[in-house]
């Protein structure tokens, strides 16, 4: 497929709305992402600092991103590797200061060995910095050294900032509203990753490994134009399930177990993230198609009361008493329903909440209280709904034939004017669809 991507005039227009909201005597200075090693001659893939990328489209590490309102010289700066033709015939191609120009918009490029000396001048005379403060000790003492050498010239005239501000406060709240073109990418890695999730339903057979099914989604998003995905892929076969973060993915699926499989692909540095959990035969048991069911009642009912307005936690409220008062019906808890929800009985049953912000990180940025109260959803917000049970293989609480089950069902749900979109609704859910599926390909 042809992979999409974000247009440079959609960072240009990033760019803008953030020097917009800057005071005239402030700089923003970013640091791209460095290449982190694996071993002793090997390194990760590489992932751009999700700040950086959403503000420039820049795919090269070690880079430095300023913003100067009202700079004459130009407003947005970028400090790159310089070109070297010999490096990139081992490392491959670099734009350098002349592609970050033309092909990236910058008013101004330089390589990264004038950093140090650029820095201190391009500082001078801004009142106020904003850099992401904290995230790193090394970029911390860098611009710190900045600093230094700007204090040791106030005596040469020289100002050096006197404000020091976190970015994070502007910078994520412009993240967590996403435009026309985020939503389409972010709709494109949902597709993709559903698809995954129905050839792994399919391919699912007793004796079958957790990391074949891992193969069988990474490789269906690769084909797709999804190199690499959001987090690591969670595969839990029978008592696995009940793991929240499991990735070992290395034991057997057994005949008559569920499989609980968590798995989104990026694209273009926008994550998907789904779960669906499903019986590795292919037929749920009486037990877990009660508890099943119970969570996607949850999940559906928790989909259809987001709307713009709704406040963030109300969708978490309405999880905990879904799932509670199916638990009480079940057998698996006893006692008032309010009483249970307020001695938080149901949490060695549902110890997570029931969602996260959903964009560049999997679990992405943006407050969700403000002034202390839980904020209300607005459209172009995306958030994943995932309620789930998991009942641990040691709960004598409960009877055995409910031990070792653990479900949960996640879906990507884009706030819109009107109500919702659920982005990943490809991905079959309900009972019926699911051991349909997976008898057909039998």
């Amino acid at each position: 497929m042809l992979k999409l991507k974000i247009s440079q005039s959609q960072y240009k227009a990033r760019r803008t709305r953030l020097l917009q909201q800057l005071p005239s005597d402030s700089v923003v200075v970013l640091p791209a992402a460095t290449h982190l090693h694996r071993n002793a001659d090997a390194e990760y893939p590489f992932r751009q600092n999700s700040d950086f990328y959403y503000l420039t489209g820049f795919n090269e590490p070690d880079g430095l991103l300023l913003l100067l309102p009202g700079r004459p010289e130009g407003e947005y700066i970028l400090i790159c590797q310089p070109r070297d033709p010999a490096m990139e015939v081992w490392t491959g191609y670099r734009a350098g200061p002349e592609g970050c120009c033309e092909v990236y918009g910058a008013d101004q490029a330089f390589v990264l060995g004038e950093a140090d000396e650029k820095l201190p001048e391009l500082l001078d005379g801004r009142r106020s910095l904003y850099y992401p403060m904290g995230q790193s000790t090394a970029f911390d003492q860098r611009v710190q050294a900045w600093l230094a050498t700007l204090r040791k010239r106030v005596r040469q005239g020289c100002e050096p900032p006197e404000a020091l501000l976190q970015i994070d406060s502007l910078l994520h709240e412009m993240r967590l509203i996403k435009d026309d073109e985020e939503v389409a990418v972010m709709s494109a890695a949902a597709d993709i990753s559903a698809a995954a999730h129905v050839k792994a339903m399919q391919q699912c057979r007793p004796g079958m490994m957790e990391y074949m099914l891992e193969a069988c989604i990474m490789h269906h998003c690769a084909m797709q134009g999804a190199r690499f995905q959001a987090y690591s892929p969670i595969v839990g076969g029978g008592e696995n399930g009940c793991i929240l973060h499991y990735i070992e993915n290395s034991a057997p699926l057994c005949d008559g177990d569920l499989v609980l499989i968590d798995a989104g692909c990026e694209l273009d540095c926008y994550a998907s993230d789904i779960t669906r959990t499903f019986p590795v035969n292919g037929r749920f048991n009486e037990q877990q198609r009660a508890l099943y069911e119970l969570v996607l009642d949850t999940q559906l009912q928790c989909i259809e009361a987001i709307r713009p307005g709704v406040p963030w936690n109300d969708i978490h409220d309405l999880s905990v008493r879904v799932i509670t008062a199916g638990l009480i019906r079940l057998g698996l808890l006893s006692g008032d329903l309010d009483e249970l929800i307020a001695s938080e009985a149901y949490r060695p049953f549902y110890m997570h909440r029931s969602g996260h912000w959903l964009g560049m990180d999997v679990h992405d940025v943006g407050s969700y209280k403000q002034q202390g109260e839980w904020r209300p959803l607005e459209p172009g917000m995306v958030l994943t709904v995932e309620p789930g049970i998991y009942v641990a293989p040691d709960n004598e609480a409960v009877e055995p034939h409910w031990r070792g089950i653990g479900i949960r069902i996640e879906d990507d749900v884009l706030v819109t004017p009107e109500g919702h979109t659920v982005l990943t609704a490809a991905a079959p859910k309900s009972v019926e669809a699911i051991e349909r599926l997976m008898r057909e390909a039998q």
